[in-house]
Order: C-alpha cells, then sequence, then structure tokens
C-alpha cells in the first residue's frame, strides 16, 4: 500500500540519510514510476528532497540553542572526547578553546595544569578555571545571553592580535560538502578568525552534529588539522571525512 512503501522510504532515509530509486525498485517490488510518485508525495509533504536519481531528507538546519538546552546530552561521549584532547595539549603551550560544552569539557581537565594558557571567548569556560594556576585570558566583547559566548568587534579584535599553539573548535554542524557551519554570521565570523590565529585546529564534536548543516559556513573540512568524535559516527562518513584530515575516534558513552 502507497502508506507503508512510503514509511519504509522514510526509514531508509533515515538509516542511511539517502536512497536511489534502483535500490527501492528491488526492495519494495515495485515499478520506478510508483517509486517516482511516492517521492512527489513525500516532497510535496517536506519530508524528503528529491534529487538525481533518488532523495534525501529535508533536514531542517541547525539553529543556535541556549546552554541549557545543551547542557547534559552526549555528555558520557564530551567527556571522553575531552580526554583525548588534553593528550594533545604541551606543557608550556597557548591553547585556544571555543565556546560550548565540549570544550567546556576541556577546561574542567585542564585544572591541575600550571604552564599552559587558555584563551577563551566563553565565560563559563573562564569561570571554571577561576581558582587554578591556568593563565586565563577572556576575549572580551558582546555576552550572548543565556548562551554565555562572547562576540562582536571586541572580540574579533582580540582574535586578529593573537597567535596561539592550538585550536579547539566547536562545531553546530558538519557535513560532508558543506564543512562546518554556525547558526548565524557572527559565530561563523569568530570562528574563522580563530582557526586563522591557530597552528592547528582539533574539531571537537560528538557524532550528533555530522550529517548536519546550519546557516553560515565556518571553514570546509580540509581547513582544519583533525576531528575527536565518539565511536558512534558511521564508517563510510569516517572514511571521507579522512580523506581531509585526521580523525580521531573515543570508544564509550552512551
Amino acid at each position: 500500500m502507497p502508506k507503508e512503501r512510503r514509511n519504509e522510504i522514510l526509514k531508509q532515509l533515515n538509516a542511511n540519510g539517502k536512497i536511489d530509486i534502483e535500490d527501492l525498485v528491488s526492495k519494495l517490488n515495485v515499478s520506478a514510476m510508483t517509486i517516482r510518485r511516492d517521492l512527489a508525495f513525500l516532497e510535496e509533504n517536506d519530508k524528503i528532497i528529491r534529487t538525481h536519481g533518488g532523495a534525501i531528507l529535508n533536514k531542517p538546519l541547525v539553529v543556535e540553542s541556549t546552554f541549557a538546552s545543551k547542557e547534559g546530552k552526549f555528555n558520557a561521549q564530551k567527556k571522553m572526547i575531552a580526554q583525548k584532547a588534553i593528550e594533545f595539549i604541551q606543557e608550556h603551550s597557548t591553547i585556544l578553546l571555543d565556546s560550548g560544552t565540549t570544550t567546556l569539557e576541556i577546561a574542567k581537565l585542564l585544572k591541575e595544569k600550571k604552564t599552559i594558557t587558555v584563551v577563551t571567548n566563553d565565560i563559563k569556560i573562564a569561570a571554571e578555571l577561576i581558582d587554578t594556576r591556568v593563565k586565563v585570558i577572556v576575549t572580551g566583547g558582546e555576552l550572548q545571553n543565556n548562551v554565555g559566548t562572547l562576540f562582536g568587534p571586541l572580540t574579533e579584535q582580540m582574535l586578529k592580535n593573537i597567535h596561539v599553539d592550538v585550536f579547539f573548535l566547536g562545531a553546530h554542524a558538519i557535513d560532508f560538502k558543506a564543512g562546518v557551519t554556525a547558526p548565524t554570521f557572527e559565530k561563523a565570523s569568530i570562528k574563522k578568525l580563530m582557526i586563522e590565529a591557530s597552528e592547528k585546529t582539533w574539531l571537537v564534536a560528538d557524532s550528533s552534529k555530522f550529517d548536519q548543516k546550519s546557516l553560515t559556513k565556518v571553514c570546509g573540512l580540509n581547513q582544519i588539522s583533525g576531528v575527536i568524535t565518539d565511536h558512534s559516527i558511521t564508517s563510510e562518513l569516517k572514511e571521507n571525512i579522512s580523506e581531509y584530515l585526521e580523525v580521531v575516534i573515543v570508544e564509550g558513552g552512551e
């Protein structure tokens, strides 16, 4: 029945991200014309986007979310990613921490360090390191309420005048073709300047951030040194991304 076929098509899309008409013809034992009618119906109802020879899910762009809404989500994965990230921090180095909950987990593991300098545009990260020996430099700028991020001309001016050893980049959305994207032009601009100010850039993001897009491009995957993520990333995506940068997978998590 049409409803059952269309549900199966959506099930396949949710599992694989894309589908081919020829594969559906074989799996559902119907004609290509029938599949095309099903795809047309699903597209009219904003469920999919038809492509040449198939379809992809009609995923909404990732939008900005508050700190409270992100806190606690994929927490085990973020902690594991942070534990791996600090292995790339050498003594007497200067590191740049992007705003976000994953980079906050990195900051929590730096409390016993005595010889490093942390530059950040995240007031929660700065507050986390108040009672430590870590030297902390806050970029300044306008505060984004409910998020804790500093942005704007003052932040940009600060970033244009520094140079650090390594930058840990947080991400709202990562796509194989679109690269790293952010929900606002202001956020993307800050992240671009952070990349330019760093010798190396490591993307730290749990697997839920992949196969997603947001409004404004930050960088292509070939513009960063590597990514640290959790084991739930698909083997196909890992293989594709590995063509452009080093991929470090952490085991464990929920």
